[in-house]
Order: structure tokens, then sequence, then C-alpha cells
């Protein structure tokens, strides 16, 4: 009598276990990289807010040879800043011959805070627990090891 051979199909469990733990590995690497590449963006959304505000009052300023009343309706300070990240405020000096931008971090960026005058100074006011201030603090921190954009 002629002996019938079954073929198997499919996978054991070893060669599961195998997959999922690469697929573990992996994602153990790609997941922390991800997030800090989402947060590079999410803080690239307030100095690219800055650098147009501060165009705009140096555009305002061209005009006016002042930077008094750029909060009024019309003037670059009253324009709507808000996001959903940060909060940006525009704070002018006595003598209406400077001014100071602040963007707030809220939400998942909450504790990032930069600065920019009108001379382009560029600071990093404050970062959130495990990332690095400059030193100098001449510029705005996007990534944890204090490196600038």
């Amino acid at each position: 009598m002629p002996t019938v051979t079954k073929t198997r199909n499919g996978f054991t469990l070893i060669e599961v276990m195998i997959v999922v733990a690469i697929l573990a590995i992996i994602a153990a690497f790609a997941v922390p990289n991800y997030q800090e590449y989402v947060m590079r963006g999410r803080l690239q959304d307030a100095t690219a807010t800055l650098s147009t505000k501060q165009v705009q009052l140096e555009q305002w300023f061209q005009d006016r040879r002042t930077y008094a009343n750029s909060g009024n309706p019309g003037g670059p300070c009253a324009l709507d800043t808000a996001n959903r990240n940060f909060d940006f405020t525009c704070n002018g000096t006595e003598g209406a011959n400077a001014y100071v931008l602040t963007a707030t971090g809220k939400g998942s960026v909450a504790g990032f805070s930069f600065t920019v005058d009108q001379n382009n100074n560029r600071r990093s006011l404050a970062v959130p627990a495990g990332w690095a201030l400059p030193a100098p603090n001449n510029c705005w921190v996007i990534r944890k090891a204090g490196l600038c954009s």
C-alpha cells in the first residue's frame, strides 16, 4: 500500500515569535525617533511664526520709524498669532524703538519659551526637563541635546 504524506502549510510558533521579536526591536528605535521628529515640527511652528512676526514689525518700523501702536488694529502685533501649540506675545518699549516677541508653549510643547527682539537676538528662555539650553543661549533650541535652528 502506498504511503500518503501530508504537507503542512503555515508558520510554526517559533517563526512567529521571531518575527514579533524583530518588530519589537525595530519599534524600540523607531518610536522615540518619530516622537522627536514630531516635537521638532511643533517647535518649528513657533520659530516660523516668530520670524514672520519679526518681518512684519520691521516693515511697520520702515513705514512709521517707530514700533509704537503696532498692537493697534491692522498692526503686526494685533494679528491672530495664537495656534494649537504656542501662544505669542508682542511687547514694545516706552521709547517705541524696541520690541520683544515671545512664543510660549502649551499642550504637548508646554515648557518651551522662545524670544526674539529688534536686534534679532534669539533666545530659548525655557525648555522642559530632559532638554538642554545651549551655552551661550543665543538661538532657538529644537533638539534635546541643546542644538539650535
